[in-house]
């Protein structure tokens, strides 16, 4: 296997294990905590916009020219739309659940809560299902972007990395409300994140070695319009809902600065012929 699919391949664990440590703030705490969920979601999204549009886009326009590089970008939109459609919104509404259990017991119907149990085990399982999906894209995103060079790589796995978090929690947690089983919400929420290296290796093997390198940077536009999706459909929402519109932008331009600056010292710091 060569060297930078190894990369890749590594880059994306980080991204999937990341569910896993999602699962963790439900497994180890009564309530995971939604204000800080929100305002890391809020920090991720800050990360995903700017590798979206001041790194994948900014440079394919540069180098194959403003219609192909926005033809590209708006393609990566396209795509992830169509696939947005047959995927479930990943959501904490189990914490809501947990009011209706109470009522449910005082009304002592034991039939009603298996029944409520169900109906939420199958949204968790439909949200892992979901995520998995999600996740699988990532990571032919994280593949391509190793392909571009490292810094690039880097960047998109720290990004996905800290969005899979709360996705970890949103699989965790009807799935341990239902069970009270904490090693099967450990380990659903982990399994859907090793779709992410599943798309490395998929891709790896279709991916021809030798690319054009124009159309490289027309995959690395795309994906950058997956990235723009992905943030402004779900994470933004997400990020607003836990922690407030106030502190989630601020969490919005905090990320967005914290990826700029490591954009430039990554830029400086690696070796040419690394960071192509």
């Amino acid at each position: 296997m060569d060297s930078p699919v190894l990369v890749a391949l590594a880059l994306s664990f980080v991204g999937g294990l990341s569910t896993s440590l999602g699962a963790l703030f439900v497994i180890l705490n009564p309530a995971p905590n939604l204000r800080m969920l929100g305002l890391l979601q809020g920090f991720a999204a800050g990360l995903m916009l700017s590798i979206s549009f001041l790194d994948l886009a900014h440079n394919a326009i540069n180098s194959i020219g403003f219609l192909k590089g926005n033809l590209w970008f708006y393609a990566g939109v396209l795509f992830f739309g169509v696939i947005a459609r047959f995927i479930p919104e990943p959501t904490l509404a189990p914490s809501s659940d947990t009011k209706s259990k109470k009522k449910d017991g005082d009304e002592g119907g034991k039939d009603i809560m298996k029944k409520h149990r169900r109906q939420v085990l199958f949204s968790g399982v439909i949200t892992a299902i979901g995520i998995s999906l999600h996740n699988f894209p990532e990571g032919m995103a994280v593949f391509l972007g190793s392909m571009k060079g490292i810094r690039v790589g880097i960047n998109l796995a720290l990004a996905i990395a800290l969005h899979n978090i709360p996705e970890g929690v949103a699989v965790a947690l009807p799935v341990y409300f239902a069970t009270q089983s904490k090693w099967k919400a450990f380990k659903l929420a982990t399994l859907s994140g090793f779709a992410e290296p599943l798309g490395v290796v998929i891709v790896a093997y279709l991916f021809p070695s030798s690319v054009n390198p124009e159309i490289l940077e027309g995959l690395l536009a795309s994906v950058g319009g997956v990235m723009a999706f992905l943030t402004l459909h779900e994470m933004l929402p997400l990020a607003f809902d836990y922690a407030g519109q106030k502190q989630a932008v601020k969490a919005v331009f905090l990320g967005m600065a914290f990826m700029s600056a490591s954009l430039y010292f990554l830029e400086r710091s690696l070796p040419e012929e690394m960071s192509l």
